[in-house]
């Protein structure tokens, strides 16, 4: 967690306007809000997506990071305005497990050296059979190791900067040790800060949405189903006072009487999140000041919504003008 510091402690939060994200009701959290699904091999990503969307009886959900129709692990689902970071969802770094199949004569040690190869900054082309567009890019692989071998099969772990194809890399592998390499399974067992461990199979969705429709119990779903700002977890950014909050998610600028605490460390033009005393994330802004500056300033704007997040309604106006001062 990034370290806290205190900025106005006198600065205190009503209770009646807004409320502690894990508070909010179960139309809440599907009016913004995350389901981590274990994508069975077979359908397309999109196809997983059009079925939670049928099955939750909802308007609008994307999903973020798209998986094969033959890979399977943690796909990343959006519901209602949870929609909008689907950017940042994208830009999460991945982790996956595979199985190669290694063909012609070459050796395990051949392989291992090859991997070791692969390690750092590539140029990485998605395969003819990708599910996206083809372009080149590059990309970072963190660690690609073999955990397991098994006559010509051998398990792989690979922790890489999100649209990395680790189907390339298979190919990449034979065009180096000059043997066909084919990946045979493939499996997401990371996307940002969530894990497989965080992932239910579409079965537990279905038994959650007739639970609560059926039933009327919706504690499996309010399990299921995440708020929005569990995404924001760990990042850097500044902790605004109520009336602050008020006029930042009308799109004003943020100034610095609406600052009740930093959170974390920043520079100057640095992407930050901006959260409620309360917890909930009000916005994505761009930082006009560093976590440095700000302290030693008694006014001025410190930073500039890109992205309103939490709705107008939510906190009573108490402000006049352009920008937020309260």
């Amino acid at each position: 967690m990034a370290q806290k510091k205190i900025i106005d402690s006198s600065a205190t939060t009503d209770s009646s306007h807004g409320a502690p994200v894990w508070h909010r009701s179960l139309e809440e959290r599907l009016d913004a809000g995350l389901i981590l699904i274990d994508k069975p091999a077979g359908p397309t990503s999109h196809q997983v997506a059009a079925w939670a969307k049928e099955i939750l009886g909802i308007d609008h959900l994307a999903h973020g990071g798209t998986l094969d129709p033959f890979a399977t692990g943690l796909l990343t689902l959006m519901t209602g305005r949870a929609r909008r970071l689907t950017s940042q969802v994208l830009s999460h770094d991945k982790e996956y497990v595979g199985v190669l199949k290694v063909g012609g004569e070459a050796n395990m040690a051949a392989l291992e050296d090859a991997i070791h190869s692969l390690r750092g900054e590539i140029y990485n082309v998605p395969p003819s059979e990708s599910a996206v567009k083809v372009q080149v890019r590059t990309r970072r692989i963190r660690a690609f190791e073999i955990l397991d071998t098994n006559e010509r099969l051998a398990a792989i772990r690979v922790a890489c900067d999100a649209g990395t194809y680790v189907r390339t890399l298979a190919r990449d592998l034979g065009l180096i040790i000059d043997c066909p390499i084919q990946l045979v399974e493939l499996r997401r067992t990371r996307s940002g800060r969530f894990t497989e461990d965080n992932c239910v199979p579409m079965e537990d969705l279905v038994d959650a949405v007739y639970l609560w429709k059926q039933q009327g119990d919706a504690s499996a779903m309010l399990r299921l189903v995440s708020p929005i700002d569990v995404l924001m977890d760990g990042r850097s950014g500044l902790i605004l006072k109520d009336g602050a909050v008020s006029a930042v998610s009308h799109g004003a600028p943020l100034t610095r009487p609406g600052i009740q605490a930093i959170q974390g460390e920043f520079e100057a033009e640095d992407e930050i999140v901006l959260w409620s005393m309360k917890g909930e994330v009000v916005a994505i802004a761009n930082s006009s000041r560093s976590t440095s500056e700000i302290p030693q300033i008694k006014v001025g704007e410190v930073a500039k919504p890109s992205l309103v997040l939490l709705p107008a309604d939510i906190y009573p106006r108490q402000w006049r003008g352009d920008q937020s001062t309260n």
